[in-house]
């Protein structure tokens, strides 16, 4: 009986998933014993506060709070949390705030401007726990005096049709906001500060992550500017976002807080969970099912379509390997892609990877060396020698751009599949409709929203002809 690579691939990003729940990541970095309380390394005696408060902003923000204010007991004075989802918490003294992703809308700015007058309100002998995670740019919004949520809405849809990375527009971001950048930090100098993290960028930097907030930024109006001018968006800019940026650049908007700057004296802040941290999970997964394992990146950055090309070429090199004939191969890879927006088409970062290695795979040379048994470019039928093969990518988050998948997979069967039904994958490609593409052809994964959200993941499978 053939190996089932779809049920092997689910379990491996199944326990990826498990592993950064964000309540279990919050309580294997959290515990107390009496009044002193142990976070990421650290530890505090709530004893030493007069106030302790909790602040907890974006898609994990809901699970990761509820287990802090477990943790906190009567200690919490007041909390705020900020969620896509639900509608209430659990626990006295907490607010819960709906707002959107990822664009931010009237419950983002609502939320901005209870957090902002919550930090104001501390004190020198208060502390403040954050906890932070991917979708915090959107969902906690407050923009700088005199653009309206509009304007700031249009210029991060623009930035992100034009495939800009998460770098380059939280850049922008950090720059016409209120509170990002160190803003929050600032507003609740002198009152301590214990940033709780989960990552969602690349590096891990604490400047990208949900724009930074309580980080101090590296950035300034002249990168904003470069980067709407690089992307082509400064000349078409909103007027209220473009006076705004010049004003900064000539000097008559306050800059982001730099790193010598006192607001930061207070602040600790600590990752909890990862890209790695899924990564790790995958590899153990994989290894326990009989897959011999290899990392191939854990950064990946750039244009779907491009990181694409360059990963077929380098599953291509490493099935040239006698040693991966040997047994059955997983191949992890994470970080997260762009798409620059050419065609009309429904899709997302992960779905168009998949489709674009697909389009790749079926290109002459690539064609018969992945053994795929169907008709070549001459009409000659290729043999599958080689084995059965899986390319699957998906969001942590179980949201894909502007679709209900997570992702998608992709093996010798879709092809199959795609031809009986005359799709074409270059075609589908050109429209950027990679939702269109997998939703004919079978292979999209529909997770629902996880709560998580790490970057994206990519399995790449394959069992040797005579492993299966």
């Amino acid at each position: 009986m053939t190996r089932s690579l779809l049920h092997d691939a689910e379990n491996i990003y199944k326990a990826a998933l498990a592993s950064v729940d964000p309540a279990r990541l919050v309580e294997s970095h959290v515990s107390r014993e009496g009044s002193r309380i142990s976070a990421g390394g650290e530890t505090y005696d709530l004893k030493d506060y007069e106030k302790v408060f909790m602040v907890a902003f974006g898609k994990s923000a809901f699970p990761m709070a509820r287990s802090l204010a477990k943790i906190l007991g009567g200690r919490l004075t007041k909390g705020i949390v900020i969620s896509p989802g639900a509608d209430r918490f659990p626990s006295a003294g907490v607010t819960f705030v709906r707002a959107s992703h990822p664009s931010p809308d009237a419950g983002s700015v609502r939320a901005g401007k209870k957090v902002m007058s919550l930090a104001k309100a501390a004190g020198g002998k208060d502390l403040i726990f954050m906890l932070v995670s991917g979708g915090g740019s959107s969902l906690l919004a407050l923009p700088a005096k005199g653009i309206p949520l509009k304007d700031k809405r249009v210029v991060g849809d623009r930035l992100i049709k034009a495939g800009a990375d998460i770098q380059q527009l939280n850049t922008v971001r950090k720059h016409i906001s209120g509170i990002k950048g160190g803003r929050l930090a600032k507003a609740a100098y002198p009152a301590s500060i214990v940033s709780l993290v989960i990552s969602d960028v690349i590096g891990d930097d604490l400047g990208i992550i949900a724009s930074g907030p309580a980080h101090w930024d590296p950035t300034t109006f002249k990168n904003a500017r470069r980067v709407l001018k690089k992307f082509g968006i400064w000349e078409t800019c909103p007027p209220a976002v473009a006076e705004y940026i010049a004003k900064g650049v000539r000097g008559e908007a306050s800059e982001t807080p730099k790193k010598d700057d006192p607001w930061f004296l207070n602040v600790r802040t600590h990752i909890i969970g990862d890209n790695k941290t899924a990564l790790d999970s995958a590899e153990k997964a994989a290894r326990q099912a009989g897959f011999q394992t290899m990392r191939l990146a854990s950064a990946d950055s750039g244009e779907a379509r491009v990181a694409a090309k360059d990963y077929i070429r380098e599953f291509r090199r490493l099935l040239g390997d006698p040693a991966i004939h040997k047994a059955p191969t997983c191949m992890l890879a994470g970080g997260e892609l762009t798409v620059r927006v050419r065609g009309r088409g429904k899709g997302g970062r992960n779905t168009e990877f998949v489709l674009a290695a697909l389009n790749e795979i079926q290109k002459g040379e690539n064609l018969h060396y992945f053994g795929s048994p169907v008709e070549g470019p001459a009409g000659n039928r290729t043999v599958a020698v080689l084995g059965d093969w899986l390319i699957l990518s998906m969001g942590t988050d179980g949201i894909d751009g502007p679709t209900d998948a997570a992702g998608a997979w992709a093996g010798p069967e879709t092809i199959r599949r795609a031809k009986d039904a005359g799709l074409n994958s270059s075609q589908f490609l050109r429209e950027n409709d990679s939702y269109g593409f997998f939703m004919r052809a079978g292979g999209l994964i529909m997770t629902g929203p996880t709560g998580r959200n790490v970057m994206d993941i990519r399995i790449f499978l394959f069992i040797p002809a005579l492993g299966k």
